[in-house]
């Protein structure tokens, strides 16, 4: 993962793409991303912080995305690659390719904690930088996951255990960065016009890469075009091998799916954003996606310092839907295809508290700032459905709300089960009385609005 946000104006062929958002990714708030590949079996990077916190400057000899291996053991002088050195000795990254066996990944046992998260959608990674396939990908001469490793169509799995599971199925794809098709020197972000050294960015490596996406597109039932990083410039055309035909193939299977908008100045149905890097977004549907901790692809460095926690989970779940996104919250498969347990903990309890307050989420929009404010003490967020107001407080005992007293009714206020909360109006605005707590995470009262 990186993040890539374009800000420019869509190629003017591009524009009869442009249509609504369908109803089912507005209300769908959550879906889940996973992150597997080789470099799970290294599972290593430094947990140095956020992307986009104030502290963390990006350093790509210490980068904390663990699926960026490949490229950081490739800077001279890195921690990765000296314990690359320590750990596999002097063999190439591809190496880790045959160490992978995926030897206890059930699909359907991943599905089920998906679905238990309250998700609508779900998310893998078909190649990643690394370049290796997690499918038989057209031209990959065996370096992919069904002769190699593995030896399984991981793809074909997710996307059977998906739909099982009755949820929408997308696909990631690395087009902008290949290491093993620019392999001669590390890859890293610029101030010029590209964005990026030593990109795969040439006529071949275009026509490479719309093959595989089409053949994603044909092979699978998909809803979502997740790429990430840009595109080849040769490929942002109307020819044989350009994202016009690409486009069209998949809007054509898939009328109400979404493409997102790292493909450059072409195309895209939501914006989005990573970690805390990007701003908000008020004028078109968004997205933000994160991992559990610092990194997406599983780091075995990372403890529970690194880790959202369960509530921490569930207060940025209810930020990001009170702000008007969705958020794509990543799973880091362990290289033998399970969740780590403290990943699972952290979903299950997302999953627990969505199943008793989802009502204030999914289905959800934004609402009007001027009915109400969210605040940091007590941590409350708004969210609006239908005709109620939605407050999502983290607090026990009596709460002061900041909400426009003419906007809602205050003698409705209620929790979703219907329990009526005392509310009384003061100067400071709505003071309610929240029951004791019996799980963890924010409790939800609700008003009519008026």
């Amino acid at each position: 993962m990186a993040m890539f946000k374009d800000d420019s104006v869509r190629l003017p062929e591009f524009e009869r793409f442009v249509h609504e958002t369908p109803s089912w990714f507005s209300d769908a708030k959550l879906g889940i991303f996973v992150h597997w590949g080789a470099y799970s079996v290294a599972a290593w990077a430094e947990p140095i912080g956020e992307l986009g916190a104030d502290d963390h400057a990006h350093d790509f000899a210490r980068n904390p995305y663990a699926e960026w291996y490949f490229n950081t053991i490739r800077i001279e002088g890195s921690p990765a690659q000296q314990h690359h050195q320590e750990t596999f000795g002097d063999v190439d990254y591809d190496h880790l390719l045959d160490l992978w066996r995926a030897e206890n990944f059930d699909a359907d046992e991943v599905l089920a904690l998906v679905k238990h998260t309250g998700a609508r959608y779900f998310v893998p990674t078909t190649k990643h930088h690394d370049g290796i396939t997690l499918w038989d990908a057209p031209e990959t001469d065996g370096r992919n996951t069904v002769a190699r490793g593995p030896k399984r169509d991981l793809i074909g799995e997710f996307a059977e255990a998906t739909e099982r599971a009755g949820l929408k199925f997308g696909v990631y794809y690395s087009g902008g960065l290949d290491w093993h098709h620019s392999p001669s020197a590390p890859v890293v972000e610029t101030d010029g016009p590209d964005g990026w050294t030593n990109r795969a960015n040439d006529e071949p490596y275009a026509e490479y890469a719309h093959k595989h996406v089409a053949d994603l597109i044909e092979r699978y039932r998909l809803e979502v075009l997740w790429n990430d990083i840009e595109w080849p410039d040769p490929g942002k055309d109307g020819g044989e091998h350009g994202l016009v035909s690409l486009f069209d193939r998949f809007y054509t299977v898939a009328p109400d799916g979404l493409i997102n908008d790292r493909w450059g100045d072409t195309h895209w149905d939501y914006r989005t954003t990573e970690y805390q890097m990007g701003e908000d977004i008020n004028d078109e549907p968004w997205e933000n996606c994160r991992g559990i901790g610092y990194s997406f692809g599983h780091n075995t460095l990372e403890d529970e310092t690194h880790l959202l926690s369960g509530e921490a989970a569930i207060r940025y779940f209810a930020d990001i839907v009170a702000r008007g996104g969705n958020l794509l919250l990543n799973i880091g498969l362990q290289a033998d295809g399970t969740v780590p347990v403290d990943q699972r903990a952290t979903l299950e309890t997302l999953g627990d508290w969505n199943a008793v307050n989802g009502a204030a989420i999914f289905g959800s929009r934004q609402l009007d700032a001027s009915i109400a404010s969210g605040s940091e003490s007590p941590w409350t967020r708004w969210t609006r459905t239908g005709d109620t107001a939605n407050a999502i407080i983290d607090a026990d005992g009596p709460v002061t709300l900041s909400v426009s007293i003419d906007a809602v009714a205050t003698d409705s206020a209620r929790l979703l089960d219907g329990t009526p909360v005392t509310a009384t109006v003061g100067d400071g605005g709505v003071t309610v009385e929240l029951p004791k707590r019996s799980a963890p995470g924010p409790q939800v009262v609700v008003f009519d609005l008026v």
